[in-house]
């Protein structure tokens, strides 16, 4: 029945849409446009039914009942136009103030449906206000009745599900109307407004999936468990759920809060140097990096134990590199910073970033001609993560691109680079951009590099290994039988056969000998041993 009541549900409000859109007229304010001036009738229009006020108390009674996240999203704009560029995870946490948290009985209640349990047999006590309201979800800080790792403290993320469902919904309804569009409008199936629509609605659905952020905060830990300038809170994964996550609780201060670092004896250019330290580390060594990465996710301990590591629990949403994306950043960057045009652009050739007709030479010069600026400008102007984007975003004249996740990673160490100088305008970003990358260069070519890949290729040969004497042998003998040659040619071959079979026939005798001695020891230890 689920699957047919969501199916339902969007259709009802698929029909809502049709329905509030034939009510305002927006077929027949089409036809009356003038034919050669729509789109400047259509803005004074707009400007004068702004100034209706009895127009707009109706548009704004009606939005919230047809998309809830869409008109929320529309106030905000209304007040903070600025918005507009913002991601999707800073548009959803802009609009934090539409929703009222859930708090007494309905709280309870909401935790006993997640949990499966009365929340006081887990529970011996929970902070009655949110230390964080989101549009669909609320964190409390709680106290467990038996310690879980050492941890009794925690921090308690809870989802709200109807606001989740109302979300999808949304989501949901823009698929469907990008969907029409793409079967009326050529433009639309060009802007591939579908695809949008559906990689948008699978992001909503990222950031509400609380089972895979618990398991990337874990996997998180494992990498960075050594690294001592950032700390990752342990999951508590007995109170994880599909609405719930529970992990550590650190006490904590905002990385842009200069003042409360400063009267915690934090020094601020240590912790700037150091995010763009950790997230370089993150994103080209380990490939596995925050995606949404902004001052409200990243925080600053304040704990005796863990003064002045960073922790970016709050950034919770993951993406991951594939070892050639990830080596080709890497190496990719050096040369970059080298002013190594020429191994760069030989790097995009290798990695098919752009058509096999495109010319060395020339991506080349367009490398040298967007980059050199960068070069001329002093130290302290100079940005790693525009540098980076040129690295990137040059194939683009010759028809190449690279993957969304290499831009992702781009983009994430860009937003680093700019909170670490809104943290200490004089962090050296470049250099510190240079070091550390150079340091990952080195170790992927060190003997560290070496260990790495011959671990990840032993499964490989483990089962091609022992394939290769009897590959060799039916290469000879299918070579002895139909090769061209002369007689003598024709014998040395039968010779060289003859001989592959007699080592053949050793080589098993070998084994079977070796298998009966060994199951004769055994049984030998066993029998003496009992």
């Amino acid at each position: 029945m689920g699957p047919i009541l969501e199916f339902m549900r969007s259709r009802f409000r698929q029909l809502r849409l049709l329905f509030c859109a034939l009510r305002y007229g927006i077929r027949l304010f089409w036809l009356a446009a003038p034919e050669h001036h729509k789109l400047h009738w259509f803005v004074t229009l707009a400007s004068s039914l702004h100034g209706n006020p009895r127009f707009a108390s109706r548009l704004q009674g009606s939005l919230p009942r047809l998309a809830p996240l869409a008109a929320a999203f529309a106030q905000t704009l209304a007040t903070r136009p600025e918005l507009a560029g913002a991601t999707l995870h800073d548009a959803i946490d802009a609009i934090e103030h539409f929703e009222e948290p859930l708090a007494g009985e309905a709280l309870d209640a909401a935790l006993r449906a997640a949990l499966g349990k009365p929340p006081e047999t887990l529970l011996t006590w929970i902070g009655p206000t949110p230390a964080h309201n989101g549009w669909c979800e609320q964190t409390h800080i709680a106290r467990l009745a038996l310690p879980v790792n050492g941890h009794q403290t925690i921090t308690l993320r809870l989802l709200r599900t109807k606001q989740v469902q109302e979300a999808d919904d949304d989501a949901a309804l823009l698929c469907a109307v990008a969907r029409w569009m793409e079967r009326f409008s050529r433009a639309a199936r060009r802007l591939r407004l579908r695809a949008l629509a559906q990689a948008l609605r699978e992001d909503l659905q990222r950031r509400f999936d609380l089972r895979a952020q618990a398991a990337n905060l874990s996997q998180s830990g494992h990498q960075l468990g050594d690294d001592p300038r950032i700390v990752v809170p342990d999951v508590i994964w007995d109170l994880c759920t599909a609405q719930t996550i529970a992990v550590q609780h650190i006490d904590t201060v905002r990385a842009t809060d200069i003042a409360g670092l400063a009267g915690h004896h934090i020094n601020v250019t240590q912790v700037a140097a150091h995010l763009i330290e950790v997230v370089t580390r993150q994103a080209f060594e380990h490939g596995f990096f925050h995606a949404a990465l902004d001052a409200r996710r990243v925080a600053v301990s304040v704990e005796p134990e863990t003064r002045g590591r960073l922790v970016l629990a709050g950034a919770s949403l993951m993406t991951s590199l594939s070892s050639p994306e990830r080596e080709f950043f890497v190496h990719g960057a050096t040369a970059l910073f080298e002013q190594d045009y020429g191994r760069l652009a030989t790097l995009h050739h290798v990695a098919g970033h752009v058509p096999a007709h495109a010319r060395t030479e020339q991506i080349e010069a367009e490398l040298r001609t967007r980059s050199e600026a960068h070069f001329a400008s002093n130290t302290d102007e100079r940005s790693a993560g525009a540098l980076f984007h040129h690295l990137l975003h040059s194939v683009q004249p010759f028809g190449g691109e690279v993957s969304p996740r290499l831009v992702a990673a781009q983009r994430a160490f860009g937003q680093a680079e700019a909170l670490a100088r809104s943290i200490h305008p004089g962090v050296d970003a470049w250099g510190i951009a240079q070091h550390t990358l150079a340091g990952i260069a080195r170790r992927d070519l060190g003997r560290h590099g070496w260990i790495r890949r011959l671990s990840q290729e032993l499964p490989h040969l483990a089962q091609i290994a022992p394939r290769v004497p009897q590959t060799l042998f039916r290469y000879f003998e299918h070579r002895a039988k139909t090769g061209p040659g002369t007689a003598p040619g024709q014998a040395s071959q039968a010779a060289l056969l003859a001989a592959w079979r007699r080592e053949h026939r050793r080589t098993r005798a070998l084994l079977l000998a070796c298998a009966l001695c060994g199951g004769l020891i055994g049984a030998t230890a066993v029998f003496f041993g009992g």
